[in-house]
């Protein structure tokens, strides 16, 4: 008899990201689909030739790979894996395939543009009949694809964390129940915007002790947010809150940590790749609309748009008038 409820799991994206993960459901034994969107990338991985979004690793011959989302959707459990800006036009097309609360894993990590809704909020009104959780954490796809130790949260209500961690759970990678969508959504947004500044002074040559200040103030401005936005504090200060702001805040494996470094260097803002260029404004939005005061982010909002240069930037920051620290 099988440990899980959940015994066929289906990845829905063959990114970097979506591809470690299926391979983490792989080595937790479970069958595995992955949904590939590329016609050259799926082709490839039949040919197996690997995936060149994640080069280096073997993909095993039984994970099942798939150009069809309505064969995919069959599975008993969805990971779905699309960047957070097109993640409510996908969910249109994901919409008729889905069975009546069939548990769908929200792995994306961002804030919708222009709306400000949280990835879970923008699931939940765009597929209103699927069982939704969420999983984030410190984790990079190149480590979890390589089967390296990986601890992330997973989040939903009910009894429903708990079967996913124990279908998810490998030798190498453990997932931590929780109840908290908000604040597991939230620390995995925000922490973007974050390691971009904290590259930003590491490329304006400023030193370690202005970027651990500026971790911790980070720190302090995504707690006052998750507060007023209903997230426990344990989990802002735990795998998908904390531990992943400071992983992505201080390794140039980060592409927002990396991407603040150029932008600190001298480099012109753009960097599409790096998630929280469209995060900042929208959390900015967010932040206001909920009457809370976060200077880091709107440095970075403004930064990232045009609208304030660099040495203006971290000046704005560094001249804030001195007050108790909380």
């Amino acid at each position: 008899m099988s440990d899980s409820a959940f015994d066929h799991i289906a990845v829905l994206g063959a990114g970097a990201w979506g591809t470690a993960l299926a391979l983490a459901a792989h080595a937790a034994g479970r069958k595995t689909t992955l949904w590939v969107r590329e016609d050259d990338v799926l082709a490839d991985i039949r040919a197996g030739r690997g995936n060149r979004f994640l080069p280096g690793v073997t993909l095993p011959k039984d994970l099942a790979v798939t150009g069809d989302l309505a064969e995919a959707a069959k599975a008993d459990a969805l990971l779905l894996v699309v960047p957070a800006q097109v993640l409510h036009g996908f969910a249109d097309s994901l919409r008729p395939h889905l069975r009546p609360g069939q548990p769908l894993v929200i792995c994306a990590k961002g804030i919708e543009k222009g709306t400000g809704k949280l990835v879970t909020e923008v699931a939940a009104e765009a597929l209103p009949g699927a069982a939704l959780a969420i999983l984030s954490g410190p984790s990079f796809a190149r480590d979890v694809g390589r089967g390296l130790p990986t601890a992330v949260t997973i989040a939903a209500k009910d009894d429903l964390a708990a079967k996913l961690q124990t279908a998810l759970s490998g030798p190498a990678f453990r997932p931590y129940a929780s109840d908290d969508l908000t604040g597991v959504a939230l620390g995995g947004a925000a922490k973007n915007v974050y390691a971009i500044a904290c590259g930003v002074v590491e490329g304006m040559g400023l030193g370690e002790n202005a970027r651990a200040a500026l971790l911790a103030r980070s720190f302090a401005e995504l707690s006052r947010l998750g507060e007023a936005l209903g997230a426990k504090r344990e989990t802002l200060m735990g795998l998908s809150g904390l531990g992943d702001l400071v992983l992505t805040a201080t390794s140039k494996s980060s592409r927002n940590f990396s991407f603040g470094v150029a932008l600190g260097a001298g480099a012109e803002p753009g960097g599409a790749l790096a998630e929280g260029v469209d995060t900042a404004p929208a959390l900015v939005a967010r932040a206001k609309a909920a009457g809370v005061e976060m200077p880091i982010a709107e440095a970075m909002a403004d930064l990232l748009s045009g609208a304030l240069p660099v040495g203006e930037a971290m000046l704005r920051l560094m001249s804030r008038p001195l007050k108790a620290e909380k």
